[in-house]
């Protein structure tokens, strides 16, 4: 869709910042005031990624969906690098969903930068390396005595300089250099890549320019709500649309079926479009619903519990791994400790709800969203409605917070339907309650533990059943580490929509298997960070599907150890420190973290200590900081209060009042560390996150000596 456009310039650009269709200014920006035409030279552009204007200005491309972790910033900065461009210099554009054009496009895993570093790397070399040529070709001298710096080509020995806009049009009727054989910089040459630079759209955040999907504005644009049952995926019997349609700016109300029978799908549910959004949602609080009867209405924590319970005691439904012989070695051991940890269901809690704004027009569709997975969101979308993919666009808002919420797409589907049915564009807005009820939580899992030690404090046997949902990834260390090993699962069905939530599976299983490791240390007598080293000693070999480095993890155990003081400081009375340690989406974190207890059972977190690995090169060395930060403050907020409990098949938390994220006056220093090792870099999103948790609850215990076994902590200690 192509909004309406007013005459006057400042209204013209308005409507392109609120739409963010960057490719819109590429087809029709004009600045009248400085007397620039887009009719002028063609840019050179050597790649989808980059693109070079006769006056200089250098556009790259963020090809990722923006959700916080920094990949707007960090991949450019990549191919700024290899390009030898200066930062100031250029300006960051974010991709149209087109995979056909720009490869895989999706934020989750911590995958950007380990699929994308060397290829954007390449982007940026082959881009440089043509404009070197253009300038050989100029000039009449070989290319290897030319050098590039700030986007521009010097010779030295005649003293020649041209910037790269001088160079583009020549550049423009070179070949494109082979990705797989162009010249990369050395590393010890970067003058970019490990430096902290701010990210692009700071400014925009904090003046509060329309970035996100909740700021798009369009042409005719209506708004809708749209109620679903409080129990997940039950049908609409009936609804009181004709008192609905009395109300004040109500333009449409209708049922909307459903479509199939999956949660990230289009569930049944009443929709409200009206002239505004409040008065969509006014009207929604005299809607009347019957809903009808549904199974996963008999479900409740309670029901999660016993289940969970009964399950442990039953066989297992499979056996991941098995070591050795564990009866024999908890019969024979010196010491044997059993514990029960359980974490909860949890929202992602996105700061931004759930909004997608569609217009539907001459049989194809133009979608505004902020998804992690604009693909699969195409495709949803492409299946619900019975439209081709190919006549589906879809422009990508920056996301306020995903965490992996929006790796779900069914918000899409969702504004796709409601405004095929209304006629014109719409935006979909959920409320707060809409977005906390009808999440993709992270998994509830019960850990049912065994281990022992020997005489001599050596961690001898392990056995834990996990009672998890289906398919979820629980092969996890100590695995391969201890002689005696067991680990078991058992499966429990239900009807509550799950899904990905930073750093999924690791997020709860760290807290399980630290907890109970420190546990053990405890039952051994020994310290709990050398109990953790001496467990990684030997270093046993990798193995196929298990890429584990012990001498990465001890790396950081020591670093944190060093950069902690742990042993070597005298703490207030009362504080305690935990230590805990993490792989999880190709990273190695080990954190400690210094806290107390009051009288009244509140926890209080002095300081974090974060140490971590993630390879070879760390692309902005204050993105990278700010997401171990926000990892820990993240992992500390869900870990003191954060549960979705549910009752009669329906969630029972809606708003932050029941369900607390932290707040400014709890919040605490982290102090940051990496280890740089001759690794591929790897992602920080989420590894990060895992161990503060466990790291937490040991050191509420080297405090207080109450173990933490269930999450949230809550008033557990009160």
């Amino acid at each position: 869709m192509t909004p309406s456009l007013q005459s006057d310039r400042r209204s013209f650009l308005q409507v392109l910042a609120v739409v963010g269709g960057g490719v819109m200014f590429g087809v029709h920006a004009h600045d009248a005031e400085a007397g620039e035409v887009a009719h002028g030279a063609a840019p050179f552009e050597p790649n989808a990624f980059i693109r070079i204007s006769s006056d200089n200005r250098i556009t790259l491309i963020a090809k990722n969906p923006e959700e916080g972790q920094g990949v707007k910033q960090s991949l450019p900065m990549i191919i700024c690098e290899e390009l030898d461009a200066d930062w100031s210099q250029v300006t960051v554009e974010q991709a149209l969903s087109d995979e056909s054009k720009y490869g895989r496009q999706f934020a989750g895993g911590s995958l950007s930068t380990p699929m994308n570093y060397d290829n954007h790397r390449r982007l940026g070399a082959a881009a440089r390396a043509m404009l070197v040529a253009a300038a050989a070709k100029t000039w009449n001298v070989p290319a290897a005595e030319l050098t590039t710096a700030r986007a521009q080509v010097s010779h030295n020995a005649s003293g020649r300089r041209s910037t790269y806009g001088q160079l583009a049009a020549t550049a423009a009727t070179l070949p494109v250099p082979d990705l797989a054989t162009v010249t990369l910089k050395d590393p010890k040459t970067f003058r970019l890549l490990g430096k902290r630079v701010p990210g692009v759209d700071n400014r925009k955040i904090v003046t509060g320019k329309p970035l996100f999907g909740i700021d798009v504005m369009v042409p005719g644009m209506l708004h809708a709500v749209f109620e679903k049952s409080p129990v997940f995926g039950a049908k609409v019997v009936s609804a009181n649309l004709a008192t609905i349609r009395r109300q004040p700016g109500v333009k449409h109300v209708f049922i909307v079926e459903g479509v199939g029978t999956a949660l990230d799908g289009l569930m049944p549910g009443v929709a409200i479009v009206a002239d505004t959004w409040y008065n969509a949602k006014t009207a929604r609080e005299k809607l009347q619903v019957k809903w009808a009867d549904h199974p996963t209405a008999r479900q409740s924590t309670e029901w999660f519990a016993q289940t969970a319970k009964e399950l442990s005691a039953r066989p297992a439904d499979r056996v991941v791994r098995k070591d050795g012989d564990v009866d024999a070695a908890f019969a024979a051991a010196a010491k044997v400790v059993e514990a029960e940890y359980f974490y909860p269901f949890i929202s992602h809690a996105t700061l931004e709800p759930q909004n997608c704004t569609a217009h539907f027009n001459d049989g194809k569709l133009e979608i505004w969203a902020p998804t992690q997975m604009p693909q699969p969101g195409r495709e949803l979308v492409s299946k619900t409605m019975g439209i081709a993919p190919q006549d589906i666009t879809i422009h990508l808002t920056r996301i306020g917070g995903g965490f992996g919420r929006r790796l779900k797409n069914d918000y899409m589907a969702e504004a796709a339907w409601i405004a095929r049915e209304a006629g014109v564009p719409v935006k979909l807005v959920w409320t707060r309650e809409d977005d906390m009820r009808h999440g993709h939580y992270r998994p509830a899992g019960f850990h049912f533990l065994k281990g022992a030690v020997d005489a001599s404090g050596k961690l001898v046997a392990w056995k834990n059943r996990v009672v998890v949902e289906p398919y979820m990834r629980i092969g996890e260390f100590p695995g391969r580490y201890i002689a005696n090993y067991l680990l078991e699962t058992s499966t429990l069905t239900h009807g509550i929509p799950t899904g990905a939530l930073r750093a999924p599976g690791s997020n709860g299983i760290a807290f399980a298997i630290q907890g109970f490791i420190d546990e053990l240390a405890h039952a051994a007598g020994k310290d709990p960070l050398q109990f953790r080293l001496d467990l990684l000693t030997p270093a046993v070999p990798s193995v196929e599907g298990d890429a584990f480095s012990a001498e990465r993890m001890r790396g950081v155990l020591e670093l944190v150890r060093e950069k902690s003081g742990w042993g070597t400081r005298t703490l207030a009375k009362g504080r305690g420190l935990g230590v805990a340690f993490h792989f999880s989406h190709r990273g190695y974190f080990a954190e400690v973290v210094e806290a107390s207890v009051s009288a009244r059972g509140e926890v209080k977190v002095h300081k974090a200590w974060v140490a971590g690995d993630v390879g070879s090169q760390i692309t902005n060395l204050s993105g990278a900081e700010n997401q171990c930060q926000g990892s820990c403050i993240d992992g500390v907020s869900a870990a003191l209060g954060q549960e979705i409990t549910i009752t009669d098949g329906r969630a029972v938390q809606g708003n932050f009042d029941a369900y607390p994220l932290l707040r400014m006056a709890r919040s605490f220093p982290v102090e940051v560390h990496f280890r740089i090792t001759d690794n591929p870099p790897s992602g920080m999103g989420e590894p990060a996150l895992p161990p503060v948790i466990p790291a937490l609850c040991n050191a509420i215990f080297a405090a207080t000596g109450k173990r933490i076994r269930s999450l949230p902590i809550g008033d557990q200690l009160g």
